[in-house]
């Protein structure tokens, strides 16, 4: 499994559930302000998890920015 690929389907897929452009998220916006909730991270975890990937939910719902959930994302796939 590719760390950047796995990166790039993330921010893609935080982007579609948002309605922004994968580009124009910054790394450190909080996605909970972009309207990313409780529900979304865990159908995220979720998604991941099918995938073979344990991402944490307590992890991502603690630091809810684009840089953070995919330094988590890298640490998971080692």
């Amino acid at each position: 499994m590719q760390t950047t690929a796995n990166a790039s389907a993330l921010r893609e897929t935080v982007a579609a559930l948002i309605g922004a452009a994968p580009e124009d998220i910054a790394g450190d916006a909080n996605l909970v302000y972009l309207g990313v909730g409780s529900l979304e991270m865990m159908r995220l975890v979720t998604r991941y998890r099918r995938q073979g990937v344990t991402l944490d939910f307590a992890v991502l719902a603690a630091e809810p920015t684009l840089d953070a959930w995919e330094r988590h994302l890298r640490e998971a796939v080692r």
